[in-house]
């Protein structure tokens, strides 16, 4: 099921929720804040992935319905954002939930729920999703809402158990994709009817004008005849080596083509990998890992293509945000990058592990720039009326009024009106 901006519908039911009538719903006279508590195994970056996804969340949620708190179980998170957008910040240390100390956690945890009067948990990644969503049910009271980000592919063999024992606990779980929705429902033996899809947003306000040729000049890209750029943690499931591959085919028709990675180097085998490979096809000068970058925007609006050979996607925001900077993409056909991207009219899909199709696409655009610039101006089209960071806080919004609205009736059918 798939929240749009004018409904919420039930997958595989008749019911159809108008947003207006949500409000409607709670019953008369103020009511306090909404409280609700984000729990997430660590918050290392803000600029992707489901960290950057929490982040959008906690700043397009209306302020004045919702009060957001988030915990997480990493020792050292990023602080200064939470102390940015004014959220309150709890950490619980944690190394293993097999210890005394995730027995004490568990207890602060527990504690938190209740003193703060959480009305909704909502987690993201295994142990928030598995650990504290069951703490948080035998904490007696909240909702719980879990996030799935991926098709499992990172995912061992207790995680998938885990997964389907804990499954009847979630009150709703949310796909960032029809692709992710889809694998959660078969492997993990979800209720269809509880399962929604939410889009990622891109904070489209945030796209700075820089002039192109000024961030070309301060990466020394001005000798470059066309750059295509990837936004991507250097790990061997974002088949950076077929980007590799792909680059030779490409330079030589396109010499001082330059193809720019940006992303951690989290794999240092698979990144000594990939230098072997681009000394090996002699495209050094081609190919640039230029490792993790804040200013992602300028580096798109600079660039001519958008190129994303993963191997496996949830949904990727490399790849809307870069529709967002008016650029063509050439995607693999894999997870939910078929929902974002259409084939033909914002760029190209391709078969993954495929670099003659990658190459013979990317060819296609960099000797065609009229046809790139008609690409990237519908692309940037498709995320202004789907994928905007405001439509994904007003959609989650939605969802959770739907929530709390359904548990208040059921409450008062019951003689408990504690919402």
């Amino acid at each position: 099921m798939t929240l749009d901006r004018s409904t919420v519908e039930v997958q595989g039911s008749d019911t159809v929720v108008e947003p207006e009538l949500l409000t409607k719903a709670t019953g008369p006279g103020p009511r306090r804040r909404v409280h609700i508590l984000y729990l997430i195994d660590h918050v290392c970056q803000v600029t992707g992935g489901g960290e950057g996804a929490l982040i959008k969340f906690i700043r397009h949620l209306p302020r004045d319905r919702f009060h957001v708190s988030v915990g997480t179980f990493k020792a050292n998170p990023i602080r200064y954002v939470f102390d940015e957008l004014e959220c309150p910040l709890h950490v619980f240390p944690l190394d293993s939930v097999w210890s005394w100390k995730a027995a004490n956690m568990a207890f602060k945890l527990r504690q938190l729920i209740r003193s703060e009067h959480v009305d909704i948990v909502h987690t993201f990644f295994e142990t928030s999703n598995i650990w504290g969503g069951l703490v948080a049910k035998l904490s007696g009271g909240p909702l719980l809402i879990s996030s799935r980000r991926d098709m499992g592919i990172l995912r061992s063999a207790k995680h998938a158990l885990a997964y389907r024992v804990m499954s009847p606990l979630f009150d709703r779980v949310l796909a960032v994709s029809q692709q992710v929705r889809n694998h959660c429902i078969r492997q993990e033996r979800l209720d269809p009817q509880r399962v929604f899809v939410l889009y990622n947003g891109v904070e489209l306000h945030r796209i700075p004008n820089d002039p192109a040729q000024a961030t070309r000049a301060s990466m020394g890209l001005l000798g470059a005849s066309h750059i295509v750029t990837t936004v991507a943690n250097i790990k061997p499931v974002k088949g950076l080596d077929i980007l590799v591959r792909t680059a030779a085919r490409v330079r030589c028709q396109f010499p001082r083509a330059v193809f720019l990675v940006v992303g951690d180097f989290h794999d240092k085998l698979y990144v000594a990998q990939l230098m072997r490979s681009i000394r090996e096809l002699g495209v050094y000068d081609n190919v640039r890992l230029v490792g993790a970058r804040d200013d992602i925007f300028p580096i798109l609006r600079a660039s001519d293509i958008f190129f994303l050979p993963s191997r496996s996607e949830g949904f990727s925001n490399a790849l809307i945000e870069s529709m967002a900077c008016g650029l063509p993409a050439v995607a693999t056909d894999v997870g939910g990058n078929s929902e974002a991207l259409e084939h033909g009219r914002s760029g190209f899909l391709i078969p993954p592990n495929d670099p003659d199709t990658a190459a013979d696409r990317i060819l296609l655009l960099l000797h065609d720039a009229l046809r790139r610039r008609e690409m990237g101006a519908e692309a940037r089209r498709v995320v202004e009326s789907r994928f905007s960071a405001d439509i994904m806080g007003q959609q989650l919004a939605e969802l959770y009024d739907l929530l709390l609205s359904s548990r208040r009736s059921s409450n008062s059918s019951m003689g408990n009106d504690r919402y």
